[in-house]
């Protein structure tokens, strides 16, 4: 058996621990300040969804209607979107509205008959992973996604056990809920899975520093696999380390770790649901940037704007012992309006060099919620690549522990002044900004303004 520390992750000292769906949640105590139309849909949700879903927002949105990185309520209020990669270029982009309707009324039919469509973005997408990923498998969903790579990996490896970090969120199916520490307080982890902290390079204080502690991690959790009589499987990580509090770090921060990974006979699966598709703007995938060569990667709906399909994309050789002796299959993963999608959402980013946008963007992002932090010590970090940013907040400029009921409440006062986005990391003290592609240098005072003022209401 793994050691507590290697089961659970220890986060330098750092207790407690609240799901990320929990964390920026409604709650039925909000019930009585809701308006009465915002409490019936509540109460509707409940009666006919049930009780597992959740909402944002103590006074939920009602979103009616969006475009690129905006979208607006059913009263017409228009809010800057701030959280949703999903639509990564935008929402309602016109050309995946386009091709998606071109495509349905053409056809939409299961995947067991020929299409030139799904070869041609196949070998289009292909192109972009610039290495030794020669082969594609498409789903409808990250989830799916995940489970078909962590089977995959075990096929090709003859091993059960994985390695992932400690709030890692992978998906919803049994397996892959399974190994998304995230969910570890509401869902059982699988017996085999070693945890390991995220190379936090807030609280290490350098990416060197980070990057060496999360090596030692991963070789103290590989011993214990072999040393317990269990076979490692593999590593499977977000590159970014979205969930844990977005680490992206300096690029190569991990590439020590993960070769050990494969040097120990062990696969390397991308899970670049988050940071692929242009959003770190250095590399097209998150991985990328840290000069990785994964075995496997993993995509979500992000692929079609949030049409439902994504993809497992590997090395052939490592797909065979899986693909070469089980005839898998998923009905409309890959159908003819999802590769329309898809490819729609492949070209906007390569036509409207959003990956160049992305990267300049970020970073003049970045740089004015620095500036804020000079005037708000609650922001203890700003980290971040492309168009994806982490605002740590802190009690103060001397503490670097979490201050979690300000993040929840700089959240709601965000949402009042039209500015939508979420918080991520153990103790749900990170804002998450994680807008579609499309959101430009023009946006950047809004949200800096929201926040300046989001900050100073909730007394920071």
């Amino acid at each position: 058996m793994a050691s507590t520390e290697l089961r659970n992750g220890s986060r330098h000292g750092l207790t407690g621990k609240a799901s990320i769906l929990d964390g920026n949640s409604f709650r039925a105590e909000n019930a009585p300040a809701l308006t009465a139309r915002t409490d019936s849909l509540v109460q509707r949700r409940r009666r006919v969804l049930g009780p597992a879903y959740r909402l944002f927002y103590r006074n939920p949105v009602e979103v009616v209607r969006g475009r690129g990185s905006r979208v607006w309520d059913a009263d017409g209020v228009e809010y800057l979107d701030l959280y949703n990669n999903v639509p990564s270029v935008g929402h309602a982009h016109p050309a995946v509205v386009a091709a998606v309707q071109r495509q349905m009324s053409l056809l939409n039919t299961h995947t067991r008959y020929l299409h030139e469509a799904i070869l041609r973005y196949a070998d289009d997408l292909l192109t972009t992973f610039a290495g030794p990923i020669d082969q594609v498998m498409f789903v409808c969903t990250g989830s799916e996604a995940n489970d078909l790579a962590l089977r995959v990996g075990r096929a090709y490896t003859g091993g059960q056990a994985y390695i992932a970090t400690s709030e890692a969120y992978h998906g919803n199916t049994a397996l892959v809920s399974a190994h998304s520490p995230a969910l570890s307080d509401c869902e059982p982890m699988d017996p085999a899975l070693r945890v390991v902290d995220p190379p936090d390079t807030y609280r290490y204080g350098s990416s060197d520093a980070a990057g060496a502690a999360f090596l030692a991690s991963v070789r103290a959790a590989i011993d214990d696999i072999e040393s317990s009589g269990d076979r490692l499987a593999g590593l499977i990580l977000d590159t970014s380390f979205s969930s844990d509090g977005i680490y992206p770090g300096r690029p190569g921060m991990i590439r020590a770790a993960v070769e050990l990974v494969r040097g120990r006979g062990g696969v390397v699966i991308a899970d670049e649901v988050q940071p692929g598709f242009a959003r770190t703007g250095e590399s097209f995938w998150g991985y990328q940037r840290h000069g990785l060569d994964p075995d496997i990667v993993t995509t979500g709906k992000p692929m079609g704007n949030g049409f439902p399909i994504a993809a497992v994309a590997a090395r052939s050789e490592v797909l065979a012992p899986f693909a070469g002796t089980r005839p898998y299959f998923n009905t409309f993963g890959g159908n003819p309006v999802a590769i329309a999608a898809a490819q729609a959402v492949l070209d906007v980013i390569r036509d409207d060099e959003l990956q160049s946008h992305a990267l300049a963007t970020g970073e003049s992002l970045r740089a004015g919620l620095r500036e804020l932090a000079g005037t708000h010590p609650a922001i203890g970090d700003v980290r971040g690549v492309g168009l994806y940013t982490g605002v740590e907040l802190v009690p103060d400029g001397t503490s670097r522990e979490p201050a979690t009921g300000l993040a929840l409440d700089v959240i709601e006062e965000l949402r009042a002044r039209r500015v939508l986005t979420s918080v991520c990391g153990p103790a749900n003290n990170v804002l998450k900004l994680r807008p579609p592609l499309p959101f430009a240098a023009a946006d950047i005072p809004q949200l800096i303004e929201a926040l300046d003022g989001a900050l100073t209401a909730s007394g920071a």
